[in-house]
């Protein structure tokens, strides 16, 4: 017999959402505080607010949406995989931002493109030429 009971459906698919981002659990630091507000005797006595940080990111959320200390930790890590999620996608997007903008940045011009510069060079030539001083008699 194990001495832990089942985990529940959500807490399964949150430990296999952790795994997918190479997250774990040793990675998190978790206390638990006070709430504020509204909750009368409750909140004062109880400490059900859950703060999670990541350590390896430094990404910090804290939660105290329920008067239950124990669905507030599950709010919190979700919350905490929502942050670090975007935080990689925001990575990922930047990442291939930059190599769309070297391979942009390192296509050749178009045969018009290069016509048009040519072309403008030329004008400006031009222009420089008229500049000058004419050679007097």
């Amino acid at each position: 017999m194990s001495a832990n009971p089942p985990a529940t459906d959500t807490e399964s698919q949150l430990s296999q959402r952790m795994a997918a981002l190479n997250i774990r659990d040793c990675d998190l630091e978790e206390t638990f505080v006070r709430s504020g507000g509204h909750g009368g005797q409750n909140v004062n006595k109880t400490s059900t607010c859950v703060m999670l940080v990541h350590r390896p990111t430094g990404v910090q959320v804290k939660c105290q949406a329920t008067r239950q200390q124990g669905l507030n930790r599950l709010i919190a890590r979700r919350l905490l995989l929502d942050k670090i999620a975007a935080q990689q996608q925001r990575k990922l997007a930047t990442a291939r931002a930059s190599l769309e903008k070297q391979r942009r940045q390192k296509r050749k011009r178009s045969q018009g493109a290069k016509n048009r510069m040519l072309a403008d060079k030329s004008h400006q030539a031009g222009k420089k030429a008229a500049r000058r001083a004419f050679p007097m008699d």
